[in-house]
């Protein structure tokens, strides 16, 4: 049975070509006028290397949030859980309330801390902190590599879409899509990519609330909308848990264990914790309270979210009746298009089309901002050209991200070799975000982690999520029912045997002296650790630990609806 992780995106159904007209077209030419003024106003604030690669930590928190989570919102993610809602229901609830939010909680409350209390530019610098400079020079590398492969991977998605939608050549949209991210942070860094994530935020909203509303208003309403799924697709349809049990059998392939362990520990924090595509934006907050609630503010736009791309999916299955199979002509992935081809007038088509290609480039800005940090400080300035003066680095930084977006048009070519371009992107996911996360929670909370198990642990996590993924899965060897159900297995496996692998080669290692893991071990503290706020700046808008419990419970709440 194909999920929708194997759905591929290249192949939208050819009746989806949108009326658009010269109202739309104005629309999409406005917002990229835009986009390039925001890159050539954030210019004139960029005069160091922290200012290009972190915005010179200046920014505030709501700024910093929106942006943390509009990095988030690909239009990968964008079709692909909307495909997933059209195929799985309201199992989709659970890639954000437990799959997003706890991490994110988590990420402010206990992480945030010492990633900006240590200072480092980049998460990979944590690793040489902690570490040793084999463990930061892999990871770097590891981030590197997949942060092109990803970035690449939003540009053909896009490419594909728009030539489906608007009939544009691929290699068109690829070029146009390309040269306008590279145009603006090149211009402005960090500080252009994070500006231009708030205002497409805002845009991916224009052009998802009407899809929901309308699509609503189609079908009848919530209860329109949920009577016609309960009769063609059964009652669990519509719920969060049915059909969840161990031992039984569901189309997702897998079971509230590997939900709760799989997606919602292991490759949520995997995800939310060490991804510098994320972290990234915290780290360019003005202050440590900032940096904190980066991650929290963006946490309560997540939570509805959901909504947002799982409503059109469901109406999308409900008004097409097998929808997804060959006897409909649509795809799964269809749902959102399909949706704006039947329901948009034009002018709001020409907004739809925009917060489609909004998403695709907050998308691949945030892998190409966070590759040329990484690039230029971890391995570049630490390994290659040391020592030079600061505005070397910003020269090159600039530099480095024309060749990150040249990489991401080659990458986004070679993608084109394969079927299963979501499959492709989330698996990437449970191979380089997890090792890095058990590696970073090991040596956290563990002062006897060695500076040698930091590298053999990254290692040896990397390897086996690809061991069990290409060899296991692939092969046959264990039948696990679906590309999801193996990426949470794979997720478990790459983080079980990194801890063990770290455990081992500690047990024979000397550990880092304690003098040196100040700030770096859950307990410590560094130097520069910031103080809390002083009395008379407590809103409650500005406590970290109110807002991640609130989210938490909020996400926790919101479950009571489909649970039943």
């Amino acid at each position: 049975m194909q999920t929708p992780t194997d759905t591929p995106v290249l192949n939208l159904a050819a009746e989806l070509r949108l009326p658009t007209n010269a109202l739309d077209y104005t629309i999409l030419a406005i917002y990229f006028v835009v986009v390039l003024g925001i890159g050539f106003a954030a210019r004139r604030s960029v005069k160091t290397s922290l200012d290009f690669f972190l915005s010179g930590r200046s920014l505030p928190a709501w700024i910093t949030g929106l942006a943390f989570i509009s990095a988030n919102l690909a239009a990968t993610e964008i079709l692909g859980m909307a495909a997933n809602s059209a195929q799985y229901g309201a199992y989709t609830v659970h890639w954000y309330w437990i799959g997003a939010i706890p991490a994110m909680v988590f990420l402010g409350l206990v992480m945030m801390p010492f990633y900006y209390g240590s200072k480092v530019r980049s998460v990979p610098e944590m690793l040489l902190l902690r570490f040793d400079k084999w463990a930061h020079l892999l990871s770097s590398a590891l981030f590197a590599f997949a942060a092109i492969l990803i970035a690449g991977v939003n540009l053909y998605a896009l490419a594909i879409v728009v030539e489906a939608l608007l009939g544009w050549p691929q290699w068109v949209a690829i070029v146009v899509a390309g040269a306008f991210v590279l145009g603006y942070i090149t211009l402005g860094g960090l500080s252009s990519a994070i500006y231009n994530e708030v205002l497409q935020f805002f845009v991916i909203l224009a052009a998802l609330i009407p899809l929901v509303v309308l699509g609503l208003k189609k079908v009848g309403g919530w209860g329109g909308l949920t009577d016609k799924l309960t009769a063609t697709h059964g009652e669990n349809f519509t719920t969060a848990w049915g059909g969840t049990g161990i031992g039984s059998d569901n189309p997702l392939g897998a079971n509230w264990l590997t939900i709760v362990l799989g997606l919602g520990f292991v490759l949520s924090f995997g995800y939310w914790t060490t991804n510098f595509a994320e972290v990234q934006r915290a780290l360019s907050a003005k202050n440590l309270s900032a940096a904190q609630r980066t991650p929290l503010i963006a946490a309560f736009p997540k939570i509805f979210i959901v909504f947002l791309v799982m409503i059109p999916g469901l109406t999308a299955a409900a008004l097409i009746p097998g929808f997804g199979t060959a006897d409909s002509g649509y795809q799964y992935n269809d749902a959102i298009p399909y949706l704006m081809e039947q329901l948009l007038p034009n002018g709001v088509l020409g907004i739809a089309v925009t917060g489609l290609l909004a998403a695709f480039m907050a998308g691949m800005a945030a892998n190409v901002s966070s590759f040329n940090t990484v690039f230029t400080n971890d391995i570049w300035a630490r390994y290659v050209v040391r020592g030079r003066e600061d505005g070397y680095y910003v020269r090159f930084g600039r530099l480095i991200t024309v060749i990150g977006v040249a990489a991401s048009v080659g990458t986004a070519f070679l993608a084109s070799s394969f079927s299963n371009i979501m499959s492709y992107l989330q698996t990437l996911f449970s191979f380089f975000n997890v090792p890095m996360f058990v590696v970073f929670i090991v040596g956290m909370f563990w002062k006897r982690a060695s500076a040698k198990s930091g590298f053999w642990g990254l290692l040896a996590g990397t390897v086996a999520a690809m061991v069990n993924y290409f060899w296991i899965y692939k092969q046959g060897i264990v039948d696990i029912p679906s590309d999801q159900g193996a990426n949470f297995v794979s997720a478990i496996v790459g983080f079980v045997s990194g801890a063990v692998v770290m455990v081992v080669v500690s047990l024979f290692t000397a550990p880092k002296p304690a003098a040196e893991l100040q700030g770096l071990v859950y307990g410590t503290r560094s130097p520069g650790m910031q103080e809390p706020p002083a009395a008379g700046d407590d809103a409650w808008y500005r406590r970290p630990a109110l807002l991640g419990w609130g989210a938490i419970v909020l996400a926790a709440a919101c479950y009571i609806p489909f649970s039943f």
